[in-house]
């Protein structure tokens, strides 16, 4: 499986009502230090009909900006995703994946 097959599959596993973060989604795929990579794969979000607007930056903090942020915070608390100020309550809807062993090499090659 290649590291976007990965991270795609990882995203499609976050339930509605949940969240995850951009590092979280890395690490689950089986590649820690790829949180950018997950970013990028969220870029095809709408082509791959991905729910994109449930990967957050750390402590669940929407990063885009402008109408996508708008149009994120909607579609999570349209899916009773609840915010403690600007930020998703993240003790309430984190999705935990589950531990996922990663390979030797995966790690070297990072």
């Amino acid at each position: 499986m290649t590291l976007q097959t990965s991270i795609i599959a990882s995203i499609r596993k976050i339930p509605k009502g949940k969240v995850s973060t951009y590092g979280a989604v890395a690490r689950a795929a089986g590649y820690p230090q790829y949180a950018r990579q997950v970013a990028r794969t969220l870029h095809m979000a709408a082509a791959l009909n991905l729910p994109w607007h449930r990967v957050l930056g750390a402590g669940g903090e929407i990063k885009l900006r402008g109408h996508s942020a708008i149009e994120q915070r909607f579609r999570l608390q349209s899916e009773g995703v609840s915010f403690r100020g600007r930020r998703v309550d993240m003790k309430r809807h984190e999705y935990n994946f589950q531990r996922r062993r990663i390979k030797a090499s995966r790690l070297r090659a990072g």
